[in-house]
């Protein structure tokens, strides 16, 4: 509440006439109690921003099916990402017997992987654009061994969702030739 307190302006006997001086004060008791009401209010129906994640599709457990089968894909649309210790990364383009591109160190980030899978991916759109098939973008295999760590695995995936990689396939078996490769480099 408001209150207006207001002295006696009570004259006395004659002399000089002086304006009264009214002292205010104002009661936010009221105020204080809207203020709480509402950052209660706001802070019950604000929704809390909600950690991202990427989509995975993970293969069903119960489909027994699908461990027998054998998926060919073309080998000028494959690249393999092999991710090693020490932040090291290796990556060729096609089969490893007989590669397209490389085995080569790259490095993460926008100068490295970014930039090399751009180029892949240019690479082989106009390949499948030559032979008819504009739809068919480039398969990345990642292959992360033993001594690598999460943070690596996170930023390959990082590059493939900032890249646009539509397909892409975590494979954690190696064949020898590539343990010889990825332990050398």
């Amino acid at each position: 509440m408001a209150e207006l307190n207001t002295g006696d302006g009570g004259g006395g006997k004659g002399g000089k006439v002086r304006s009264k001086k009214q002292s205010s004060k104002v009661d936010l008791t009221a105020m204080v109690d809207l203020a709480f009401l509402l950052i209660t209010f706001f802070m019950l129906t604000t929704s809390l921003s909600k950690p991202q994640s990427m989509d995975l599709s993970l293969p069903n457990k119960d489909d027994k099916d699908t461990d027998t089968k054998d998926t060919k894909v073309d080998e000028n649309r494959t690249m393999t990402v092999m991710l090693g210790g020490d932040n090291k990364m290796v990556y060729y383009m096609g089969l490893l017997a007989t590669p397209k591109v490389g085995p080569k160190d790259i490095a993460y980030g926008k100068d490295g992987i970014r930039r090399e899978l751009l180029k892949q991916k240019k690479n082989v759109l106009e390949y499948s654009a030559a032979l008819g098939k504009p739809k068919n973008g480039i398969i990345v295999i990642i292959k992360p061994t033993k001594k690598s760590n999460y943070k690596n695995l996170v930023d390959i995936l990082d590059e493939m969702a900032i890249v646009g990689v539509e397909t892409y396939a975590i494979v954690p078996e190696f064949t020898p030739e590539e343990t010889k490769v990825i332990d050398k480099k």
